[in-house]
């Protein structure tokens, strides 16, 4: 539910097939994520819920402190240059839920 993620939060969710995906929300926009860094395939967070930096700017691997843009997942600064995090197509409903949009 869109209440459950404030701006410039993010809340981990398990999807239907066991993956771990990570929504995070920014200027009224929510935008999901598979929850792994594509230099190590390891999961982004160390905390339950801590995506997002220090600031709340980018979204923060843990394990090597890569940051990458909330709006696209494209690494800009880490191991993993120029990499993406592998985006989650979501849908946000007027009944304030959140739905994953099935290829």
């Amino acid at each position: 539910m869109m209440e459950d993620i404030p701006e410039r939060e993010a809340r981990a969710y398990e999807t239907p097939n066991g993956d771990t995906i990570f929504i995070t929300q920014r200027d009224g926009m929510y935008y999901a994520y598979q929850n792994v860094c594509p230099h190590l395939q390891v999961e982004l967070e160390f905390l339950e819920n801590q995506f997002l930096d220090r600031d709340q700017e980018y979204i923060e691997c843990s394990t090597h402190g890569a940051l990458f843009l909330v709006e696209t997942g494209e690494c800009i600064s880490g191991p993993c240059l120029g990499q993406s995090l592998e985006k989650v197509e979501i849908s946000v409903h007027s009944d304030g839920g959140i739905y994953l949009i099935n290829d």
